[in-house]
């Protein structure tokens, strides 16, 4: 199993935009297309409710607060639990499930996505979950880099924060009397 792409999925939901259905579609890679075909609207308030409480847990691994994220997500975990089965169309196929046969589109997106987040924290610890530096975004991400030091949730948010900020700078020296 890829820990890594689940936790990913639980980094999606939180930035995900759940205004609407569509919204909650537009979640799905291609892999997912049969999420995206049966999910419906008593889905949508589940993944809301997941994505606040998600969004704590990246609030609190980033002020340190560890025994309340890992809190948390033992809430999750209790919440859409993990049961993993196998499954493939050919015996070259084989691959696992986080789910039983016939679980709802919310039980098993959210059961991978609460598992790989609590596999990565186990792993790297909450200090490589993030959110971005920039205040106009407010997007989580999990820091990959090899120091601990990603601030931004992208290249583009870092580009953007960076040259607003070398602006300002340019602004404040020219109203600066000499």
């Amino acid at each position: 199993m890829n820990f890594d792409a689940y936790a990913r999925t639980a980094v999606e939901l939180v930035n995900a935009g759940l205004a609407d259905l569509d919204g909650l579609r537009a979640l799905f890679s291609q892999d997912q297309a049969w999420m995206r075909d049966e999910v419906g609207e008593k889905d949508l308030g589940v993944f809301r409710r997941a994505q606040r409480r998600l969004r704590d847990v990246f609030e609190y691994g980033t002020t340190g607060r560890d025994a309340d994220a890992v809190t948390e997500l033992n809430a999750l975990l209790e919440a859409y639990p993990v049961q993993p089965r196998i499954s493939g169309h050919d015996a070259s196929d084989w691959h696992m499930h986080v789910t039983s046969r016939g679980a709802s589109v919310s039980a098993e997106y959210l059961a991978g996505a609460v598992w790989g987040l609590s596999v990565w924290l186990c792993e790297y610890g909450s200090a490589r979950f993030g959110i971005c530096a920039d205040e106009r975004c407010g997007n989580v991400y999990l820091d990959t880099s090899s120091n601990n030091c990603r601030r931004f949730c992208s290249e583009r948010c870092a580009t953007r924060s960076h040259v607003a900020a070398h602006r300002a700078r340019k602004r404040a020296a020219t109203l600066t009397p000499a």
